[in-house]
């Protein structure tokens, strides 16, 4: 437990694990200021202008103990600012509440220096697809679109001209991300995290310090701990844990198809022939498409479409029969042109634009109205369409897609200030979904996933998915960055990620082949859940049956998920129950200076380290393994310690397991 301690005339802070804070008079700063800020959306991309009022450093003017803690009082040197920071221990977290006592107009800026040392690694941040390590690295939190039109732009143009460069990175100072969150997590067994729900600022560039703007007075909380299992349960006590998955969902693939009833029969039977174990089938336009330059796009009215996909009522149970589930797909937005859109405009449910009308929001080439989740009978209304036209009509999970995009120039119908409310939106998103599912008694037997998220994220959704990554093998985007943003999500608190198999953003000449199918499908089987997805162009890219050879891999890979469904159970317990991330990063269970720097790797719980084939043509890789007796689950070969080059045939992605693991028994049970 952390304990308060004075010292020459010095307020310590000390924890059981050897961490150590000092607060003296007249030497412990920070800043605060008063601001306002301008933002411009397109597309889901912000840009951002900050115009600062004043700014002024306040210094520790006197602490006073309490029983809880200690109360701390910063001045300026005019002693026109002042302002409070309570403190309170709660076992190994401490909370930090500031109280504004007197400032010019009202504070809404602060910065804080905390102490680094050269050697720290810092993690979190959100969900970070280019890096894992974040230091050297300055960015922003800001729930955001992560790839939009100009970035795919430059990219098709650059490798027009130098050709394919898999291992480029765009500055990481322009980074946006779908899931941006206040939480840093550091290789010294401590995180921070932040309260603040509008803009943040990171700078970890410094060799004695981390630098935090937060653009709001916002309460921080710190923990420590001597093992990142420790933290990690710390850290979700704090925010909220994840329950654990429907059972259904380990029984093997499921299947992204799209087209109609009978398109998905005929895959089924495809499929049988080859003996996939098959989960679902996840069918994006069950409530309708549409046709654009993007590509092959999705009508967003919630219900049935009856033309697209004849006869689904009866065959969801007919499938359900056979063990195979249908998912759909649903998101905050509505389609103008449909009657959902109509009758949530007629009754005042959208979101406005400051002249009254609906805000209408321009996503890839068609504008869309959102739902005002601020609104009481608005939420109710679009609860009630997913209880309804989802859960009683037999879906058995979707897609809950978006939420990056409310405007900060609209009109809420709460009144509240939208650059404060923005990066709340996901998870007001997520809790729609999860209110929807409680309400209707089906909390663990019917499964929603998200993309977009933030703080309350956490608590809310119940599964998260990567993204739209692009269809090929490039580092900030493509099959590599699945794995350091499944991690920076695990740090931050959300133990359970996956992702489409195969990625979504297509544009020629990037397109999915074979190869990359097969190499993400066999990823994707060492995850919680195994779900492919055709891409916004699937005519353009291969699909899990475009070969007999992606036929018989993917088969091969969806009955490895399935062998793998008790220990994959076991681990989504442990994140529902402990809080300790299922897919986790090495340094979780080795501290090896190597585990804080890995990020082409993973560890799948406690027992298995999985090391995907990441760049196109390879068929061996090289990899890390900690000190511990592992298993190669191919060959059975055993393995000490140390960099070793693996054999990795399509099919054969580098797997070990830990030899004295308690489900030693079903890793020799899987075959390929």
């Amino acid at each position: 437990m952390l304990k308060f301690s004075e010292q020459n005339g010095a307020l310590l802070l000390l924890s059981p694990y050897g961490h150590r804070a000092a607060f003296t008079a007249g030497k412990t700063a920070l800043c605060v200021g008063r601001g306002d800020a301008d933002y411009t959306m397109s597309h889901g991309r912000f840009r951002f202008h900050e115009s600062l009022d004043f700014k002024t450093i306040l210094t520790l003017s006197s602490y006073t103990l309490t029983a809880e803690g200690a109360d701390l009082l910063f001045q300026s040197a005019d002693g026109e600012t002042e302002l409070t920071a309570a403190l309170k221990i709660t076992g190994d977290r401490l909370d930090v509440h500031f109280r504004d006592i007197r400032s010019r107009g009202g504070l809404n800026r602060m910065w804080l220096r905390l102490p680094a040392t050269p050697d720290e690694h810092i993690y979190g941040g959100g969900e970070i697809f280019s890096e894992f390590d974040l230091r050297g690295q300055k960015g922003r939190v800001w729930v955001a679109e992560h790839t939009h039109p100009a970035a795919i732009s430059r990219k098709i143009l650059r490798e027009k001209i130098s050709g394919p460069q898999p291992k480029h990175k765009d500055p990481f100072s322009s980074y946006e991300t779908y899931y941006a969150q206040p939480t840093f997590l550091s290789s010294r067994k401590y995180f921070v995290h932040s309260d603040a729900t509008a803009y943040c600022a990171y700078d970890f560039k410094h060799a004695r310090f981390h630098e935090l703007e937060i653009r709001q007075l916002a309460d921080l909380h710190f923990g420590f701990a001597d093992s990142f299992y420790d933290l990690s349960s710390l850290l979700s006590s704090l925010l909220g844990r994840q329950p654990e998955l429907p059972d259904w969902v380990y029984d093997g693939a499921i299947l992204g198809i799209q087209g109609g009833t009978e398109i998905v029969r005929r895959k089924l039977e495809r499929v049988a022939q080859y003996d996939t174990a098959v989960a679902g089938v996840w069918c994006q336009d069950w409530e309708g498409r549409r046709i654009t330059s993007f590509g092959k796009q999705l009508m967003w009215n919630w219900r049935w479409d009856r033309e697209l996909y004849p006869g689904l009522d009866e065959a969801i149970p007919e499938w359900k029969a056979r063990g195979i589930r249908f998912l759909g797909y649903i998101n905050p937005f509505l389609a103008v042109e449909k009657d959902l859109y109509r009758y949530a405009s007629e009754r005042g449910y959208c979101v406005k634009d400051r002249d009254g009308n609906d805000y209408l929001v321009k996503i890839t080439t068609f504008p869309a109205a959102m739902v005002d989740l601020t609104n009481p009978e608005a939420w109710e209304w679009l609860k009630g369409v997913i209880k309804e036209n989802m859960i009683a009509f037999g879906l058995d999970g979707w897609m809950a897609d978006f939420g990056e995009y409310l405007p900060t120039d609209c009109v809420l119908y709460s009144g509240e200030d939208p650059q404060i409310v923005h990066c709340t939106w996901p998870a007001r998103w997520a809790k729609l979904n999860r209110e929807a599912l409680e309400e209707s008694g089906k909390l663990g037997q019917i499964l929603f996933f998200t993309r977009a998220g933030h703080t309350d994220t956490v608590r809310y959704s119940v599964m998260m998915w990567n993204g739209d990554q692009h269809t090929d093998w490039s580092y900030d985007c493509g099959l590599p960055s699945v794995i350091p943003a499944t991690l920076s999500l695990a740090v931050c608190g959300f133990g359970l990620a996956h992702s489409d198999v195969g990625g979504y953003i297509t544009f020629p000449p990037m397109q999915r082949s074979p190869e990359l199918f097969i190499r993400w499908a066999e990823m994707s089987a060492f995850s919680p859940l195994m779900r492919s997805h055709e891409g916004n162009k699937p005519d353009d890219n291969a699909q899990f049956d475009a070969t007999p050879d992606t036929l018989k891999h993917h088969a091969a890979m969806s009955r490895v998920h399935k062998a793998l469904k008790p220990y994959l159970k076991a681990c989504v317990k442990e994140n529902a129950e402990q809080g300790v991330p299922v897919m986790r990063p090495l340094f979780f269970g080795y501290d090896e200076s190597a585990a804080y720097t890995e990020n082409g790797e993973y560890l799948l719980g406690a027992d298995v380290l999985v090391a995907p084939v990441l760049e196109e043509g390879a068929r061996s890789r090289s990899v890390y393994l900690p000190e511990d007796q592992w298993i190669h689950l191919w060959t059975g070969k055993e393995y000490g310690g140390g960099t070793v080059e693996i054999d990795a045939p399509l099919g054969g992605i580098p797997v070990f397991y830990r030899k004295n693991s308690a489900f030693a028994q079903v890793f020799e049970c899987i075959k390929f």
